[in-house]
């Protein structure tokens, strides 16, 4: 050590939380066999509509998982926009991350993490693109600034600064005043996810959680209870 260097001891810092010591009770309330509706589908809009009448913060949020070829996942939140008997649906650019891995390898993963209920919904399944004219639709519906994002980012690739996004924007939002049509970018659009099993998972007492979940058996699904 110089001479002349001095020894500066360690700035004090707020002590870091203990997560080990962090524990929730959940609720006495189970989920039973009986009380199941007849397709994960319908059981999902019975619990997505709790979920939005206890005024979740983005009940539509869902972690999405994907692998690439060689079986190394990723993970993201996405919001889910669509869901009926064929499937869950979302949008997002084709050339993203997910996009990419989605093309070498369709298997997926959509986990719904409703906390305050002491509920997740994890499924999984095959994703497969939506068709233009629906993707196209839904597009319409986004707010303008939304349309004109799903063009100036090229999602996922590196971007040399903020300042370069915000230039293509701003660029882009001269071309397509507000008011005016945006098309829908030909790189972005929906997948929707067939599902093989849909978990319903209710938390309780002590840890011993309910899980129960659909499987896939040709045209219909079969209910399995899955120790917690």
């Amino acid at each position: 050590m110089l001479q002349d260097e001095a020894v500066h001891p360690a700035e004090p810092h707020a002590e870091t939380p203990d997560p080990s010591s962090m524990r929730a009770h959940y609720r006495a309330e189970g989920l039973v066999e009986s009380d199941l509706a007849a397709s994960p589908y319908n059981q999902f809009a019975r619990w997505f509509k709790d979920a939005t009448m206890a005024a979740l913060h983005e009940p539509n949020a869902m972690v999405v998982s994907t692998a690439d070829a060689n079986g190394r996942p990723s993970s993201r939140t996405v919001l889910l926009k669509a869901f009926d008997d064929r499937g869950f649906v979302f949008f997002t650019n084709y050339n993203s991350r997910k996009g990419r891995e989605l093309a070498e390898n369709p298997a997926i993963s959509l986990l719904f993490p409703w906390h305050p209920l002491a509920r997740q919904v994890v499924v999984t399944g095959t994703a497969e693109r939506i068709g233009r004219d629906e993707t196209a639709a839904y597009f319409r519906t986004r707010p303008h600034g939304s349309q004109l994002g799903a063009w100036a980012s090229d999602q996922s690739a590196p971007v040399a600064s903020r300042a370069e996004l915000e230039q293509a924007y701003e660029e882009l939002a001269a071309r397509y005043p507000e008011g005016e049509q945006v098309p829908a970018p030909p790189h972005w659009g929906g997948y929707r996810i067939a599902a093989e099993t849909v978990e319903f998972w209710q938390g309780r007492h002590n840890r011993l959680h309910d899980r129960l979940r659909y499987v896939r058996e040709h045209d219909s699904w079969r209910v399995e209870r899955l120790a917690p």
